[in-house]
């Protein structure tokens, strides 16, 4: 019977570039375009025809030129190739582009973030283990990011996954669990040593979860489990041990002075008597001590 498994929720990268030019080339086609026809309407009849048909050719001409323009967000940089050789970036704002001689490619600028694959390691002590992560980067130089990688998000991730993978399986499964930030800080300098050289930085490289296989994690629960026992029984055995060398320095210091034992036996009294289902039954001390002087008196043996 198949079970549910939960889904993860992953973050979806933005689609790209939206064109913010398509309204700034409509206005600019347009204007000149319907004035020209409100001019035409106002020629005499038989002038219309011919009039219509020039204008419908500039129309067409004028539309070409005015393709090329071009409107970069404030967070975009556009490439320009010209027949293929680079010509730099352009950015943000306005600005043109030969329609057919040149090309341009928007790039995102911000931190961009990537969601790393579950990556399945096995550490230096041969523990498999599953690691969930993400990479934050930004594109510093955007005519490198696209003239010297194919694919620049694409080679980052698989480069973050080779890279989680060895610096993981030089690791033990303690210092996997409690050096999370020093891995995460080997696996971002081993990326960013490679992502330099494509004009990309790497802000941060997150690890967001590591899964145990379910024997293992049992296994750890008992280990932990005992650790505490064993620390609570060492921790009694000190507080057993603090109270019989207080109790035996107090033994020592009633029995050198008579009268703090008395004061002690009359607030034991005292506290028992606060409770109405006690009934005290006092006994002159001086008489106790007649009687045990007595007693002492009696068992020396006669002398000869």
């Amino acid at each position: 019977m198949a079970t549910d498994q939960p889904t993860r929720a992953f973050a979806v990268p933005d689609p790209g570039h939206s064109s913010l030019g398509s309204g700034v080339r409509l206005a600019l086609w347009l204007a000149p375009v319907g004035l020209a026809a409100l001019l035409i309407l106002g020629q005499p009849d038989e002038r219309r025809p011919r009039a219509a048909v020039a204008l419908a050719a500039v129309a067409v001409a004028w539309k070409g030129l005015v393709s090329g323009v071009r409107v970069a967000a404030q967070w975009e940089r556009g490439v320009i190739l010209r027949l293929g050789n680079l010509q730099g970036g352009r950015g943000p704002g306005i600005f043109y582009v030969i329609p057919v001689l040149e090309s341009v490619r928007f790039l995102d600028i911000r931190t961009l973030v990537l969601n790393i694959p579950q990556q399945k390691v096995i550490t230096r002590d041969n523990v498999p283990a599953s690691i969930d992560s993400a990479v934050f980067f930004r594109v510093d130089d955007a005519s490198r990011a696209i003239t010297t990688i194919q694919d620049y998000r694409f080679a980052i991730a698989q480069y973050s996954q080779a890279a989680l993978r060895d610096v993981v399986g030089g690791l033990s499964l303690d210092e996997l669990l409690s050096e999370r930030e020093r891995i995460q800080e080997q696996v971002q300098a081993a990326v960013e040593s490679q992502a330099h050289q494509w004009g990309i930085s790497i802000e941060s490289i997150q690890l967001q979860d590591i899964e145990l296989p379910e024997d293992l994690k049992r296994t750890m629960s008992r280990q932990a489990s005992a650790e505490r026992e064993k620390r609570a029984t060492i921790t009694k055995a000190d507080g057993d041990r603090l109270a019989a060398e207080n109790l035996a320095l107090a033994a020592a210091t009633m029995a050198a002075n008579p009268i703090a034992l008395e004061l002690r036996t009359l607030q034991t009294i005292d506290g028992l008597g606060a409770s109405p289902s006690n009934t005290v039954v006092l006994f002159p001390l001086e008489l106790s001590r007649g009687l045990n002087a007595l007693l002492r008196r009696t068992d020396e043996p006669p002398s000869t």
